[in-house]
């Protein structure tokens, strides 16, 4: 059983920055795939970055490219996503998403999510 908590949401003012954080289960690293996704009100949940289980392949949004960065640090079980530069638009509910198997961008191709996090930037 994977398990995935977020914190770090919060309100930012446009140009910003804000972190999160998903605490994740001891063994998710070593067998899944990790990936951040988001919802804002009335739209579809949507693919924002992710790497593979292997830690050798990051992938960004090209809405957030150059401005968000995930990274993880193994000794925390944790991941991150460091926002930057941070628009009205990226306002949202951020969720961190785990995957076994083989590496994809698509929200139903994910198992484990966490309860997600909100993320606010106004303008």
């Amino acid at each position: 059983q994977v398990q995935l908590v977020e914190s770090g949401g919060g309100l930012v003012q446009a140009g910003g920055s804000l972190g999160l954080s998903c605490a994740t289960s001891g063994r998710t690293f070593s067998n899944y795939h990790i990936a951040w996704f988001r919802q804002a009100p009335g739209k579809e949940r949507e693919f924002v970055a992710g790497f593979t289980w292997s830690g050798g392949s990051r992938y960004y949004a090209d809405s957030v490219k150059g401005r968000f960065t995930i990274s993880r640090d193994n000794a925390k079980n944790t991941v991150y996503l460091h926002m930057n530069s941070l628009k009205p638009e990226d306002t949202a509910v951020y969720y961190c998403a785990a995957k076994p198997g083989f590496w994809s961008r698509e929200v139903r191709r994910y198992d484990y999510w966490g309860q997600g996090t909100q993320v606010t930037v106004s303008s």
